[in-house]
């Protein structure tokens, strides 16, 4: 996993927190989490990001329906399951990611 758990970085890591973090920026926001994302928690993590961004007004947060922590589409969301998911992602989540970022940043 992370490597030794009584490392400084491991430390650092689990008690980080980015709510400070994310609640200064200013610009816009999309954060995704799978369904099936047996990592992080999606309903936790995505209130956790919208909480954090409430004063953004351009902040996204999405949960995409089968789709595991490798942002690809699964059936279990297992880690064991990654080896045998050929996709890197999923294409629909790389049109949703490709669609918000043209739909913000490129003219038209």
């Amino acid at each position: 996993l992370l490597g030794n758990w009584a490392s400084p970085r491991v430390w650092y890591l689990a008690n980080y927190n980015p709510a400070p973090v994310l609640a200064r920026i200013a610009v816009p926001v999309l954060a995704l989490n799978g369904s099936l994302d047996l990592q992080v928690a999606p309903a936790q993590n995505l209130a956790a990001f919208q909480a954090a961004l409430k004063d953004n007004p351009d902040a996204t947060t999405i949960e995409l329906p089968g789709i595991n922590h490798m942002l690809q589409t699964a059936t279990t969301g297992g880690r064991g399951e990654y080896r045998d998911i050929e996709e890197t992602i999923a294409p629909a989540v790389l049109d949703l990611i490709s669609g918000w970022i043209v739909e913000r940043f490129v003219e038209r």
